[in-house]
């Protein structure tokens, strides 16, 4: 159990603020709490009931959530000028990737790479990276932050993230909302060219193929299967209208010359039993226009023998494609 005066402190604090609190070294050495660097203590997290993970979340939120609690504790003795930095600041945006154990954190020449346990130092050039403060984090921006992960990242994980950046989120009312995009294609290809980077060769393919439109790496991933077996290009993230005017559905990848339209369901569609009903009512309503809905899951797109890309073809020579 945690003591009353070191739970006054907040989840992450320095020993030189438990210190000047009355916290004993014994407290400050007691298994009760977490030393994730030098000079830091941090509160073990205790999940909530509305805090656990469940197999409908997005595959990376266990990882994110582990990492803003760890960036949380650094940010106590972060160095002026530095910030996070490629992994670590992706992750801080919400993007999905996933994470050594290691926070990545950055300083800009000619100051020296961070250093200690837990941290992974860069040392970067000034003309290659923007800082912005995140929800309390100095982190790269969203564009210079993609820059940074062409060093190790294959071309699809870049276009993964660089779709995510650019993706335009809608409200409760399916309205389109372009200035909450985290960065803008041209962003990217701005971030690309801003200096000599290691990985500029992925980089610079990738920010070819990035598009808006894609709100999920499973989507981003049949997008670019489909393009690679030679489909016809379809549209993203595309609202359904009925004859009467009506909107009747916002659809992930619509092929209008064929009138297919293309669903990649996540695992909510089959959890959420309001997502459910929605979705029966709607692909009813497409079905009733003259659509036909294709429905993929990630067993589709992402087992050893996909068939995804093949399932649509067939459907799309059944509607007179003749590619």
């Amino acid at each position: 159990m945690t003591p009353p005066r070191i739970a006054e402190l907040g989840e992450a604090f320095t020993v030189h603020e438990a210190r000047a609190a009355g916290i004993t070294s014994w407290q400050l050495r007691s298994g009760a709490l977490e030393q994730p660097f030098h000079g830091v203590r941090l509160r073990p997290h205790m999940a909530a009931d509305d805090d656990r993970h469940t197999a409908s979340d997005a595959p990376y939120d266990a990882i994110r959530h582990e990492v803003i609690r760890r960036a949380a504790a650094y940010r106590e003795i972060m160095r002026p000028g530095h910030f996070f930095v490629s992994d670590t600041a992706a992750l801080l945006y919400g993007l999905p990737i996933d994470h050594g154990h290691d926070l990545m954190v950055a300083a800009p020449r000619p100051a020296r790479a961070p250093r200690g346990r837990g941290i992974h130092g860069i040392q970067i050039s000034p003309e290659l990276v923007r800082v912005r403060e995140h929800r309390g984090f100095r982190v790269s921006s969203p564009a210079s932050t993609w820059a940074t992960l062409g060093a190790a990242r294959s071309v699809r994980d870049l276009v993964r993230v660089g779709d995510a950046l650019v993706h335009v989120p809608r409200d409760d009312w399916g309205r389109p909302h372009p200035e909450v995009a985290l960065a803008t294609i041209a962003e990217l290809h701005a971030a690309v060219t801003a200096g000599r980077r290691v990985g500029v060769v992925a980089l610079r393919e990738a920010v070819e193929l990035v598009r808006v439109g894609s709100a999920s790496p499973l989507e981003t991933d049949f997008r670019l299967d489909a393009a690679s077996a030679g489909l016809p290009t379809p549209e993203l993230d595309v609202e359904i209208f009925a004859a009467d005017g009506r909107r009747i559905g916002i659809t992930e990848f619509v092929f209008r010359e064929y009138r297919t339209v293309v669903e990649v369901e996540g695992d909510h569609h089959r959890t959420s039993r309001a997502q459910w009903n929605r979705d029966i009512e709607k692909y009813a309503a497409y079905a009733a226009s003259g659509w036909e809905v294709v429905r993929l899951t990630s067993a589709h797109i992402r087992a050893p023998h996909a068939r995804a890309t093949q399932i649509v073809r067939d459907v799309l020579a059944r509607r007179g494609w003749r590619g």
